[in-house]
């Protein structure tokens, strides 16, 4: 009897891998914050209540509202300058504690807060100090901020033989110096001239361009708020709650120059956020995208 030929079967193809996907984390993710300040007597005030906010990396969000609605106080949660009472806040998945341990984000005021014995570059160079950063690798990282923010011809300058706009400038270079994901700025231009306002605007437009870092930026301006913002967060009078949420379409970066503050749609986004910071716009907007 013959051998029977027995033949391999066919080579099947391999099942495919299941698709991995990056999945995105979030600058900022807050979850069921709220903030109660006990006072004298033991009386409390709940400065924010059940606030649900998420961030995107590289997005621009800016927090507008009545004076007292917590929008400082929600930034001051977020850089863990205190702690919420109720609910979590994570920046790049991380608590607020170990992001502000990590360097994760870098934060301005209203004041620029440099230092006026230190010169604008040893200024900028201050947090690599503070954190051990070597001497050449903080003169590198300074002149190339210096050069972000256009003030090269300024290095060896002393505050104050600055203007106020120079200043910020320098202030918000130095926010910048470990390369955070997220900045954190709390009206760091309330104190400016108009003029030197929206020219410090388009600056932080193209910085944060240039640099990819996601901003939650403290406003009571409205027309400030649409200028630079990808959404702007509307907040309640006190106990302070986010009312909603517009989205703004204005074009890229490099589109939002000063010919904007003259486009129809930069007004009726001026126009939207009013409505609804007056509560005059119609429930269930909330994420809806304007032109």
């Amino acid at each position: 009897m013959s051998e029977a030929s027995v033949s391999s079967p066919e080579p099947q193809p391999a099942a495919p891998a299941a698709e991995v996907r990056d999945v995105e984390v979030p600058a900022v993710e807050v979850r069921g914050v709220d903030k109660i300040f006990t006072g004298k007597k033991k009386a409390t005030v709940t400065a924010l209540e059940e606030i649900e906010l998420t961030v995107a990396p590289g997005e621009f969000v800016s927090l507008i509202g009545p004076s007292g609605c917590g929008k400082s106080t929600l930034l001051r949660l977020i850089a863990d300058l205190d702690t919420p009472s109720t609910g979590t806040i994570t920046v790049f998945g991380k608590t607020a504690r170990q992001a502000r341990i990590d360097q994760e984000y870098g934060i301005a005021f209203q004041q620029a807060g440099l230092l006026p014995w230190r010169t604008v570059t040893a200024n900028i160079e201050l947090p690599l100090e503070l954190h051990g950063v070597g001497s050449a690798a903080r003169k590198a990282r300074s002149a190339e901020l210096l050069a972000l923010v256009g003030l090269s011809d300024f290095a060896d300058n002393y505050p104050d033989q600055l203007s106020g706009g120079m200043q910020q400038r320098v202030a918000i270079a130095r926010s910048l110096a470990e390369s955070p994901r997220l900045l954190l700025m709390d009206e760091p231009f309330g104190a400016l001239d108009e003029m030197t306002r929206e020219r410090m605007q388009t600056e932080l437009v193209r910085i944060c361009a240039e640099t990819g870092a996601a901003v939650v930026f403290v406003t009571h301006s409205i027309p400030e708020a649409v200028y630079l913002s990808n959404r702007v967060v509307v907040m309640s009078p006190r106990p302070g709650r986010i009312r909603d949420i517009l989205t703004v379409s204005l074009g890229s970066a490099s589109e939002r120059g000063e010919q904007l503050r003259e486009n129809e749609a930069f007004f009726e986004n001026v126009s939207k956020v009013r409505e609804l910071l007056h509560g005059e716009a119609p429930v269930g907007i909330r994420g809806v995208e304007t032109r």
